[in-house]
């Protein structure tokens, strides 16, 4: 929606800008100051981490009527850990409405539906690609919406399906969001993000 029949953009470029990562609290002060502190910790090890490190640090801007829906998914699909152990933090920069792309969940997929599609490094190249399962349709009559206030923390379980809707309204919808993982969990090979000697995952 940000571009003409041209492929040109209709909009000012800072106002066409989805997302900013992924690993902003290892390049800014301002975010690791933010992501990396005692009360994250202690939030982290509230939810029984043992040994939690933050990954997958990112902004994303839902535009003013161009910001594109999120469809179904698993974060445990993109942080694939054995056992499974990844919960997102996701921070409501601005209030998240109905109008303008607030998250839809549904409740205690969690529980019942096992993570059965992983996105990684394409072996054949240099890409990313999905294994697993064909990509997975679910039932949009359980889904439920929650809408937050600006300065909300939503904590995402790895396993539940959530979605958010596009951003038709007049009003910007930005967040800030993280992962944690278990540390002494086992970090596939083959997960689209990997650290480095120079970057590692960050230790809470």
């Amino acid at each position: 929606d940000a571009f003409d029949e041209q492929g040109k953009l209709k909009i000012p470029k800072e106002r066409a800008i989805n997302k900013i990562g992924h690993g902003l609290h290892t390049l800014d002060p301002v975010f690791s100051q933010f992501s990396v502190n005692e009360e994250i910790s202690t939030i982290a090890r509230q939810l029984q981490f043992k040994s939690p490190q933050v990954l997958q640090s990112m902004v994303i801007f839902k535009q003013p009527y161009i910001g594109g829906p999120v469809p179904s998914h698993q974060d445990s699909s993109f942080l694939y850990t054995e056992p499974l152990s990844a919960v997102g933090f996701w921070f409501a920069l601005e209030d998240c409405t109905s109008e303008n792309g607030c998250l839809w969940f549904i409740p205690g997929s969690h529980k019942d539906t096992p993570v059965t599609r992983r996105f990684v490094r394409d072996p054949n190249g240099t890409g990313t690609t999905f294994i697993g399962d064909k990509e997975l349709v679910f039932d949009e009559s359980k889904y439920v919406m929650r809408e937050v206030k600006a300065g909300t923390l939503v904590l995402i379980h790895g396993s539940v399906i959530h979605k958010s809707a596009p951003n038709h309204s007049k009003n910007s919808r930005y967040i800030y969001t993280f992962h944690v993982i278990e540390g002494n969990a086992h970090y596939p090979a083959d997960n689209w993000l990997q650290p480095t000697k120079q970057v590692p995952f960050t230790s809470l």
